[in-house]
């Protein structure tokens, strides 16, 4: 079975560079730009099923990558949902260091040991997150291929477990906007990674994709 795992387009926040976790953004002209270069990139590509977060900024993304024509093959999971950053949600970061600046340089060098002040930590988002990815994956054949349109921290602790790497490393690769990463495998436990953070269909290989808040 083969999966591709993206991400939502870019949000007026996600410009900005505040901190948007489970707050219902929509995209931005450019993040629906993005989504339907995304949709261009996968117009001929045989989708078999389809699942995203709820909040709008993926449900949309999902929606434009698909098109009208497959839009019905369009499902959603809470277990999808970014992380809940708690206090954090609508903040710059030059905020959240004048106002919790020890956490926030934890959250950089110790990701996997940090809880959001009134929200989750990324071994919360694990624990759901990889039960929503195996549901969606179950039942696929072989010659299936599965769209799942998350977010920029669940992204990562999917990849992280799928690549069998600590959450302590969830920042060694990155997560663009409309990125897609391709998986392949038998089983949701016996999963390749062939493309990781593949976002051709808008930047250039030696650009910059840019995402400033997670």
């Amino acid at each position: 079975m083969r999966i591709l795992l993206a991400r939502h387009g870019e949000t007026p926040w996600n410009a900005e560079g505040r901190y948007q976790g489970q707050e219902d953004i929509a995209l931005s002209p450019v993040g629906e730009a993005q989504a339907n270069a995304l949709g261009a990139r996968l117009r001929d590509v045989s989708i078999t099923r389809a699942v995203a977060s709820p909040l709008s900024r993926a449900r949309r993304t999902a929606e434009l990558a698909l098109g009208s024509e497959r839009a019905s093959l369009l499902q959603f999971d809470p277990g999808l949902m970014e992380i809940a950053h708690g206090t954090w949600e609508g903040l710059l970061a030059s905020e959240i260091r004048e106002r919790d600046g020890d956490r926030l340089r934890a959250w950089r060098d110790t990701p996997h040991e940090v809880l959001m002040p009134g929200g989750e930590s990324i071994v919360h988002v694990l624990d759901r997150a990889w039960p929503a990815f195996a549901r969606a994956c179950e039942g696929l054949r072989a010659d299936d291929t599965l769209l799942v349109v998350a977010h920029d921290a669940v992204n990562r602790v999917l990849l992280c477990k799928v690549l069998g790497i600590p959450l302590s490393k969830l920042w060694t690769f990155r997560q663009a906007p409309t990125t897609l990463n391709l998986l392949e495998g038998d089983s949701v436990d016996t999963l390749d990674v062939v493309r990781l953070n593949d976002c051709s269909h808008h930047t250039a290989l030696f650009g910059e994709a840019v995402h400033r808040a997670l």
